[in-house]
């Protein structure tokens, strides 16, 4: 049998035997492509490639994983579709063109798979001729046997011709696997072809040729150097070897079913196996995302993966597993895939982490929200529909996806607003925006005026100018002239201020003319220009004055420190955790630096230590630091990272670090480590699901946070009289003492607070049986339990009511000798006693513990009524059993 990954590798060692360069699958998360969240296709990461930047192949072959959702509400009902795939695809870059493609793809079809040609068909394009005359005459299919089809489903992109968009496009080929009459799971009909939607006919491979650029009116000009572009399905073409007739059937999916079936303990013909299959597909590409560096969130590709998560713990509950248990299922996936993909079970503590951490966070709230879900249902009965307004609060309150929403709303035969819900998502946006007055928010209104200045940033290069303001702005007025005490923000024609940006702060510094003085507060970027908050300490300023712009040097030194130490700190971030680790968020200040990253557990002291020693190994080696400016493909070549998501333009600025870290970085660096000085970091912690904090400092600072260390070991030396080299075992010994003494003195504390206590209980005598009661000051039910163990040890025939008052809060505890608790059940008495005082508890028959709704007034002063009800009943209780 060929095995899925048998397949796999027989492809691509296949087209390697036809002159093709195997290449890796990308990322999912494409690096250098903002138009898409997830690679959906295997030609994605071969973009430059067709775009005429050839590099050193022109032939290429790869298994690419891709994720796609818009299929999504089909995941799980029909046998093919998937929201995590592998693509299995041959590419020609100017090379070759449809009839290599074609022969090739039949003979690895039908010689190297041994597939049938009489079950296979294909299609061509209604206008390509070429492409049927080569099937028909060169590979010799029968002419029934090719079906010709529209610009619909045989051109790529689809209806690009009247529809758009320009650029380069071409007809397509599909190759068609015949399943046989009796094949038919849609609609029973007998009679079709592949134009045909009952199934028969599963679509295996598709053959793009890219030999037109569309030009504007639908005009088709031929493209100088054509290309092929194709694709086929793995688990498609796995399913038809395997003799499959729905892919979640083939060998990779088998172990997933399995598990899934153990996690909720039914059998396959006991459940729906449209969920079972969703639930499968789903935990697939939520574990392959999240090794790529995807973290669930409430936007973008986040969005995306904390739906998948969410909807999979749905349908665990609706095949009766309330509790989740999703991650059981990731080290399976794991483990599947560990042969092509051994990454995962690098980065299977990772991924189960972010897993386990998401469906806590949702099954916390899926009560509360269905409970709430419910009440809308009935409210909405009468109107026929879920309100806009409430899916979103179901969305923004309780975390269901909109989709979930649907599915529950439509099996209670509700529609669903969703042009109401965007609109509320919509406004969201829009107070989100407004709520979080940004820098850029505020001058938005300016721009304009902004615009039209003539303002270029030096600062890379100088930090002190000659140069001219250009303007100055008071709230939303262009200044003539600002005086001393005015706050306001000045713009520069040659500017050395760095406005904040990328997580850098800005810089501040002095405008200087004659006498007039100008301190500059901050530096923000608006667009291209750099405005400087500014305050006006002596004389004044006005538009064109020619003044002296100078940097604080030693803020910015500082500041560049923590920069270039952050980029050495994610280069042994992702030497010591993984690959997987990628920038979340960060500021670069003066003091100090803020990197937050995706890695879903704690950090050990172990990892921390050798993260530090890492930067410090690297800030001591001197490195040069480079500043390259390039053409973004020449620094995608040079391998710069670009984790920010930010818009690139045609030129970029790479900051590199020997061989250590190269990233796309528009911020303020040093030209060597050795400036650094001293690396340190201070603190880590989680800020969000899969999200991890670490902060630290540089230079001055980490001198001064290490002085401060050795200031408290040198006190600590000199206290407790000790040489250094002896201090931990020292302070070691003392916290065992200490522990012991501060048991020993808790156990003299209790003995005199019990007989404190004693001194306080009263003592009668009800037949053979001792009564003991009190009202004690300052005792809490955890005391009254443990005076109860006292009274039990003594060894008598004992029956209590013990209250307490202590910090506010009654406790009262009732109870009585084994023996005495045989014969009388002392939860009996409850309602006797709610009729003196209000009372809320329950317990065993010879032990109950109650708490008191009412003040320490009112306790103190009913407290005679209560020990009188209670000796009453026990003293019935006793002379009936008497």
């Amino acid at each position: 049998m060929f095995t899925t990954d048998k397949l796999r590798d027989s492809f691509l060692r296949f087209f390697e035997s036809k002159g093709h360069k195997v290449v890796p699958s990308d990322s999912l998360v494409p690096s250098d492509d903002p138009t898409v969240l997830f690679t959906s296709a295997g030609m994605n990461q071969f973009k430059p490639q067709f775009m005429g930047h050839i590099t050193d192949f022109t032939r290429a072959t790869s298994c690419q994983k891709c994720l796609r959702t818009d299929d999504l509400p089909e995941v799980g009902k029909t046998p093919y579709h998937h929201t995590f795939f592998e693509m299995l695809g041959n590419f020609s870059f100017g090379d070759y063109f449809k009839e290599e493609a074609i022969v090739w793809a039949w003979e690895y079809l039908t010689d190297v798979l041994g597939i049938e040609a009489d079950r296979l068909w294909v299609s061509v394009h209604k206008d390509d001729e070429e492409a049927y005359q080569i099937w028909r005459d060169r590979i010799g299919v029968p002419e029934y046997k090719i079906v010709k089809l529209g610009d619909k489903t045989n051109f790529w992109p689809s209806n690009a011709i009247v529809e758009g968009p320009n650029g380069p496009c071409g007809p397509c080929s599909e190759i068609f696997f015949d399943q046989g009459e009796g094949f038919n799971p849609l609609v029973g009909r007998h009679s079709c072809g592949p134009d045909c939607d009952c199934g028969r006919f599963a679509e295996i491979w598709n053959l793009v040729f890219t030999q037109f650029d569309r030009r504007d009116g639908g005009v088709l000009e031929p493209l100088p150097r054509k290309n092929i572009d194709t694709g086929m399905g793995l688990e498609r073409i796995s399913a038809v070897m395997q003799g499959k007739r729905s892919n979640f059937e083939i060998d990779i999916f088998v172990p997933i079913l399995e598990g899934i079936l153990s996690l909720i303990g039914k059998r396959k013909n006991q459940v729906d196996l449209s969920y079972v299959y969703s639930i499968a597909d789903h935990v697939r590409a939520v574990v392959f995302a999240i090794s790529d560096g995807v973290i669930p969130s409430n936007e973008g590709r986040g969005y995306v993966i904390r739906k998948l998560i969410r909807k999979s713990v749905w349908h665990l509950r609706q095949l009766g597993k309330e509790d989740g248990g999703l991650v059981r299922l990731v080290p399976v996936v794991a483990d599947v895939m560990k042969g092509p993909y051994p990454e995962l079970k690098e980065r299977l503590d990772l991924i189960s982490g972010v897993v386990q951490a998401e469906e806590e966070r949702f099954l916390r709230t899926l009560e509360i929200g269905l409970s709430r879900l419910e009440e809308e249902i009935e409210k909405a009965r009468g109107k026929g529909v879920l309100s806009g307004k409430t899916c979103f609060m179901l969305y923004d309150t309780y975390g269901f996806p909109i989709e979930m929403t649907k599915i529950i709303g439509e099996k209670e035969g509700l529609r669903i607003d969703e042009k109401g819900f965007e609109e509320e998502m919509r406004c969201q946006r829009e107070r989100s925006r407004a709520s979080g007055k940004t820098v850029e928010d505020i001058f938005a209104h300016r721009n304009l005026r902004l615009a039209g200045k003539n303002s270029r940033f030096i600062g890379y290069e100088r930090l002190s100018a000659d140069t001219r303001i250009c303007a100055i702005l008071k709230d939303d007025s262009i200044l003539t002239r600002a005086e001393k005490g005015n706050e306001v923000d000045i713009v520069l024609e040659e500017c050395p201020f760095y406005g904040e940006l990328g997580g850098q702060i800005g810089d501040t510094g002095w405008i200087l003319k004659d006498k007039a003085k100008a301190e500059v507060l901050n530096s923000y970027r608006v667009g291209e220009v750099v405005v400087c908050r500014a305050r006006i300490k002596e004389g004044s300023f006005s538009p064109d004055d020619v003044v002296r712009a100078e940097v604080d040097r030693e803020r910015r030194m500082s500041i560049a420190r923590n920069h270039t130490a952050t980029h050495l700190l994610q280069a042994a971030l992702r030497k010591v955790l993984g690959g997987h680790v990628r920038q979340a968020g960060s500021l670069v200040a003066d003091d100090r630096l803020r990197f937050d990253f995706t890695h879903a557990n704690a950090l050990s002291r172990e990892q921390l230590s050798r993260i530090e020693r890492m930067v410090n190994d690297w800030v001591m080696q001197d490195i040069p630091v480079e500043k390259i400016e390039s053409s973004f493909e020449e620094a995608k070549k040079m391998g710069a990272l670009a984790f920010f998501g930010e818009k690139y333009g045609e030129r970029v600025r790479v900051v590199k670090v020997g061989d250590v870290s190269c990233e796309l970085c528009g911020g303020t660096h040093l030209d060597r480590t050795g400036e650094i000085g001293l690396f340190a970091i201070t603190s880590e912690r989680s800020v969000a699901s899969g999200i991890r904090r670490i902060e630290a400092t540089t230079g001055k600072w980490a001198y001064k946070l290490f002085a401060d260390y050795r200031d408290i070991v040198n006190t600590l030396t000199d206290v407790l009289k000790v040489e250094e080299k002896n201090l931990v075992e020292t302070v070691q010994t003392i916290a065992k003492e200490l522990k012991v003494s501060k048991k020993e003195l808790e156990e003299v504390r209790a003995k005199l607070l019990a007989k404190e206590i004693r001194a306080g209980l009263k003592e009668e005598v009800l037949g053979n049986v001792r009564l003991v009661s009190g009202l004690l000051s300052d005792v809490d039910l955890s005391g009254l339990r443990k005076l109860w163990d006292e009274l039990k040890r003594e060894g008598k025939d004992t029956i209590a009511i013990l209250s307490g008052i202590k910090e506010g809060r009654a406790s009262l505890l009732l109870a009585c000798s084994k023996g005495i608790g045989k014969e009388i059940d002392l939860r009996q008495v409850i309602s006797d006693l709610k009729s003196v005082i209000d009372l809320a508890g329950g317990g065993r028959p010879d032990f109950v513990q109650i708490g008191i709704k009412e003040s320490d007034k009112s306790v103190r002063e009913k407290w005679p009524q209560v020990k009188d009800k209670f000796v009453s009943w026990v003293g019935e209780k006793i002379s009936v059993k008497e």
